[in-house]
């Protein structure tokens, strides 16, 4: 896709939503955190319908650790995968409350060096929680970008890098919104709504239906 189509893929997606969000509910960097880990192979939806109680009861690493891996699991059995989740959210608690004083680390190092944290999870909360210009590509960018043609690559990393490198400065605090968002309800997976699409004339995929 050339520079300039680029540009007006962005500026297309940021007039129909000017302040894009994430769906996750989250009160705090720390509960955005654990929102985002327990989002991994699950739905906002499904997350955001567990999350409550837990935060409830605790929206702290201090909190978390106190709260124990058991009454974790209780909050979040719901949620696929609860039984790893729960280990995985009682240990970055843990080693936050030993190794960073209970704060959040603003360093994608630091983050990914917590358990069940990647670097997608970190790109989140980076920046949602902290404003940084990062991409975090997770299965709808990763489609949306190869089946338009935007940024291509074979790998979640390559896209990120991909897209770092087309993405417009002024657009690139909101992008992964944007396309996350545009994956999840227009360009999805299966039957993509092309003809509601706003950028369906931009894009390259072939069996586009216009």
């Amino acid at each position: 896709m050339k520079q300039n189509d680029i540009r007006e893929f962005f500026r297309r997606l940021q007039s129909a939503n000017p302040a894009p969000k994430t769906e996750l509910n989250y009160t705090n960097p720390f509960t955005l955190l654990v929102a985002v880990v327990l989002s991994a192979q699950a739905t906002d939806k499904g997350v955001n319908k567990a999350t409550p109680a837990l935060f409830a009861a605790a929206d702290t690493p201090e909190k978390m650790l106190a709260l124990g891996e058991e009454k974790i699991r209780d909050y979040i059995k719901t949620i696929g995968l609860f039984n790893s989740k729960a280990k995985n959210v009682h240990a970055l608690s843990k080693m936050l409350v030993e190794e960073y004083g209970g704060d959040i680390p603003r360093r994608r190092e630091d983050l990914v060096k917590l358990p069940g944290v990647g670097r997608k999870t970190a790109n989140v909360v980076l920046n949602v929680a902290f404003g940084e210009r990062t991409i975090a590509v997770d299965t709808h960018i990763f489609r949306v970008s190869n089946r338009t043609g935007l940024a291509p690559g074979k790998t979640p990393e390559k896209v990120e890098e991909a897209l770092e490198a087309v993405v417009p400065d002024e657009f690139l605090q909101d992008a992964h919104h944007w396309l996350i968002l545009h994956g999840r309800y227009t360009c999805t997976a299966r039957k993509p709504n092309c003809l509601e699409c706003p950028v369906r004339d931009l894009c390259a995929w072939t069996e586009k239906i216009v």
